[in-house]
């Protein structure tokens, strides 16, 4: 497998090839397109002044030798030919001796040589440095009415100086430390992701308390800090869908037995029409509430999954609670519990079923957990950025601590509070509220009662 910190080098060693290659090519582009002919042009002007110096001579001799031992060792090679073809070298020797027939011209017809700017390496710009007679540049002179030829190219050894080594290894110190610190780097980098690989494998094993111990200020550090999050998130998720299997299986389980035992019940004993009439009765109320609790959780996942079909429309608010009011007057009467509303006309962009889910939720909870002989104040109102609806009832109210819990799934305070209940209600209704893009608040005080306040904002005030 190619791991980040194998694939990083890897890449950091390509750049770094693919750049030497460009920066080679740019190299011999600028030096053929100017500085080769450069060169060449100051060799010739130093071999023409080399060649004045001979023709004052006039004649061979030991000055002669003495001169052109003296230019080759201030750093140059030197070749005189004589129109017999009789030719001596000067300085270091070369490595090929041959002159093209170019070069001839320097005696026949008097021309400059110009080997240096036409000199065709194998590797273009390494070509300059090519020991070659031919790579040289060659000027006419004459010396006791004898024409001559001198060919000249700088000393190979003269380009390779102190400073020019010093500059070599320079060079190199550069590249082994560039290497080296792009391979430490990579191996800092890819550090803090190894351990962030670590703790997605352990998160793939339901542990989610790996420790990352990542303090960066940079990128990763960043991704971290959200992996963190993640890690807390779905540590709270993984409770809550255990917490929620839990929660369901008791709840099926609880109904199903009931219905099981009495159903035997009626099945091998001899009952009383009374007896027989009060299992049938707690058998259907145990059926209602196991329809009831489907009915919530398939709502729920809907609501979960985004799947629910949103069905909007123009909803009379005040109409909606009056309605679902007046279903309920039964088990308002029963408890002996007044109502008293205060509902101006509103029409809410809205689904209707989902709308009532929440008034039928509230009021049903207002009336199971009120006292008897209790109130229940609803009132509905507008203003231009939002509609408040508020449910205030004077049951046995909630802890502060449980208050903000009361909308979790499951969730319920107290036993009292477990008697013909699911813990899915006030769930379902915040989900819903949140899916018309509004908000709901609970203000409760054990035994003074319990206050919702939901908010539907206007469209334009969302947008803003």
């Amino acid at each position: 497998m190619k791991t980040l910190y194998r694939k990083f080098i890897a890449a950091t060693l390509v750049i770094l090839a693919i750049s030497i290659v460009l920066s080679f090519i740019l190299t011999n582009w600028v030096y053929m397109t100017s500085t080769k002919g450069k060169i060449d042009r100051q060799n010739v002007v130093i071999a023409e002044e080399i060649a004045h110096g001979l023709e004052n001579m006039h004649s061979s001799g030991p000055a002669y030798d003495t001169y052109l031992n003296s230019m080759s060792k201030l750093g140059y090679q030197l070749y005189i030919v004589s129109e017999t073809g009789e030719g001596e070298f000067f300085g270091q020797p070369f490595n090929k001796t041959e002159l093209p027939e170019e070069a001839a011209k320097v005696l026949t017809d008097q021309e400059v040589y110009h080997g240096m700017d036409s000199f065709a390496g194998q590797f273009l710009l390494m070509g300059h440095f090519s020991n070659d007679l031919e790579n040289t540049v060659g000027v006419p002179f004459t010396m006791n009415d004898q024409n001559y030829g001198l060919f000249l190219r700088p000393n190979n050894k003269l380009l390779f100086s102190d400073i020019h080594m010093i500059f070599a290894w320079f060079f190199v110190a550069i590249a082994v430390v560039s290497i080296t610190g792009v391979i430490w780097f990579a191996k800092h980098l890819i550090k803090p992701i190894t351990k962030l690989t670590e703790a997605t494998r352990e998160i793939t094993r339901e542990n989610f308390n790996f420790p990352l111990n990542i303090a960066r200020r940079d990128e990763i550090g960043q991704l971290a800090e959200s992996f963190s999050r993640m890690q807390e998130q779905l540590q709270h998720n993984d409770e809550a869908r255990k917490s929620f299997i839990n929660n369901v299986s008791h709840d099926f389980q609880s109904p199903l037995m009931n219905i099981q035992g009495y159903a035997e019940l009626l099945q091998t004993q001899k009952l009383s029409a009374v007896e027989h009439f009060e299992y049938v009765q707690i058998i259907d109320q145990e059926s209602k509430r196991l329809s009831n609790l489907t009915k919530q959780l398939l709502l729920l996942t809907s609501l979960d999954q985004k799947s629910y079909p949103m069905k909007l429309s123009e909803v009379k608010l005040d109409r909606q609670i009056k309605e679902t009011i007046r279903r309920h007057q039964w088990r308002l009467e029963e408890k002996e519990i007044e109502v008293s509303y205060k509902l101006a006309p509103v029409i809410f962009k809205g689904d209707p079923e989902l709308l009532v889910n929440i008034w039928d939720n509230l009021l049903t909870n207002a009336i199971k957990y009120n006292s008897h002989g209790g109130s229940i104040l609803i009132s509905l109102s507008q203003t231009e950025s939002a509609i408040e609806v508020v449910f205030k009832d004077t049951g046995i109210g909630i802890s502060e601590d449980a208050s903000s819990q009361i909308f979790d799934r499951f969730y319920r305070v107290d036993s009292a509070r477990k008697k013909d209940g699911t813990g899915l209600g006030l769930s379902i209704v915040k989900q819903i509220i949140e899916l018309h893009d509004g908000e709901i608040r609970a203000d409760s005080q054990a035994g003074k009662g319990t206050t919702f306040t939901i908010t539907f904002f206007r469209e334009k005030h969302r947008e803003e």
